[in-house]
């Protein structure tokens, strides 16, 4: 039963944070609950989210997320949701003590990837992750480039 479940849960993606995988080396990933209000939850229905700029912190056996752009919900009357306020995260308490101790680490941060519905729950994908000097940057856009250009020649080759 519980197969076929994990099997039918759909994932509808509602936002990525893209600028992370330019901006740090992700080393490991995790996925964690997130708790919201009713006016986010409808809010992220209609895909009113913006991950740019949000990061997470381990403070006192917890884990907190700051600055993840929830715009109001357009329909909600005078009880509508803070846009940006500061939202706990949901995870087992070993992986907080892991993420705990890596953070301490000198040069690790923990970023959201994507924000996304896995069946009627709010998901948060988060990374373990270093940030990158600027020549590891343009490093990896020279490497991008490179298989673009790979890529579009072997096409060509077909193609002929």
């Amino acid at each position: 039963m519980a197969k076929e479940k994990a099997a039918t849960e759909t994932i509808r993606i509602i936002a990525q944070n893209k600028k992370a995988f330019h901006d740090f080396e992700i080393t490991e990933r995790f996925e964690a609950g997130i708790i919201l209000l009713g006016t986010e939850v409808k809010s992220l229905r209609e895909g009113r989210a913006n991950l740019k700029d949000s990061y997470a912190r381990v403070k006192k056996d917890e884990a907190v997320l700051y600055g993840l752009h929830i715009s109001p919900y357009t329909h909600a009357s005078h009880d509508n949701h803070e846009p940006e306020r500061v939202r706990k995260l949901l995870l087992h308490k070993y992986e907080i003590k892991k993420l705990l101790g890596k953070t301490q680490e000198r040069g690790f941060s923990l970023v959201p990837l994507k924000v996304y519905f896995k069946g009627s729950k709010v998901k948060i994908e988060m990374a373990l992750a270093r940030g990158k000097k600027e020549y590891d940057k343009r490093e990896s856009i020279k490497r991008k480039e490179e298989n673009r250009e790979l890529d579009r020649l072997r096409k060509r080759d077909r193609l002929s």
